[in-house]
C-alpha cells in the first residue's frame, strides 16, 4: 500500500471558468496600474483612450467575477481558483470603481 499513498483518486478538477476569471483579474489589475501610472506622469490629464481602458478593466473584472462565482457554484470541483478569482476580481472592481468615481467628481 505504500506506493498508493502518493496518488489522489478523485474526479475533482479545477474549473476552466475560474482559471479564465483569474486571468481576467490579472489583466484588469495590470490595465488599471497602467492607467494610474500614465495619469500620474501626465499630471492628472488622462486622454480619453486611457479612460476607456480603465472602464474596460472594470468590465473585465465584473465578467471575471461572474465566471468565478459560476465556477464556485459547481459541485465536485476544487475551489482554489474560484476563491482566488473572486478576491482578485472584487479588489480590481472596487479599485477601478473608486478611481472612476473620483474621476467623475
Amino acid at each position: 500500500m505504500g506506493f498508493l499513498e502518493k496518488y489522489k483518486f478523485t474526479n475533482k478538477r479545477h474549473p476552466v471558468k475560474s482559471i479564465m476569471g483569474v486571468n481576467l483579474a490579472l489583466i484588469s489589475i495590470c490595465a488599471q496600474a497602467a492607467v494610474i501610472s500614465s495619469a500620474s506622469r501626465s499630471g492628472a490629464k488622462v486622454p480619453l483612450s486611457h479612460a476607456a481602458a480603465g472602464v474596460l478593466a472594470i468590465i473585465m473584472a465584473a465578467v471575471g467575477m461572474g465566471l468565478c462565482i459560476a465556477a464556485r457554484l459547481e459541485h465536485d470541483r476544487y475551489y482554489l481558483f474560484p476563491n482566488i478569482g473572486i478576491v482578485l476580481n472584487l479588489a480590481a472592481f472596487l479599485a477601478g470603481g473608486g478611481i472612476f468615481i473620483m474621476g467623475v467628481r
